[in-house]
């Protein structure tokens, strides 16, 4: 069973992350215009590297508060921690 994000119980970090993903959306949004419009290409990767570094962003903040829910609860299993280990890992 995967480990929860953590969010439930941290309003704070959850707008953060809602707030970051809205942000890559939005870039996102405008790579593709970019693109459609045949913009030149320094602007698609500028904003490519934008988009990129918001969802790495939202996934760090993500994990990171799953693993303080994680460390505060003193039932958590250390399969649990090896996952989480993992994903971070997957963002680097």
């Amino acid at each position: 069973m995967m480990p929860s994000t953590g969010l439930e119980s941290d309003p704070v970090a959850k707008k953060k992350i809602i707030n970051r993903l809205r942000r890559a959306h939005g870039q996102l949004a405008a790579v593709i215009d970019a693109v459609d419009d045949d913009e030149h290409c320094e602007k698609i990767v500028h904003q490519l590297s934008a988009v990129s570094k918001a969802v790495d962003r939202a996934g760090f903040l993500v994990i990171s508060s799953a693993l303080q829910e994680c460390l505060a609860d003193d039932e958590f299993q250390q399969e649990e921690l090896d996952k989480l280990e993992k994903l971070f890992t997957s963002f680097a």
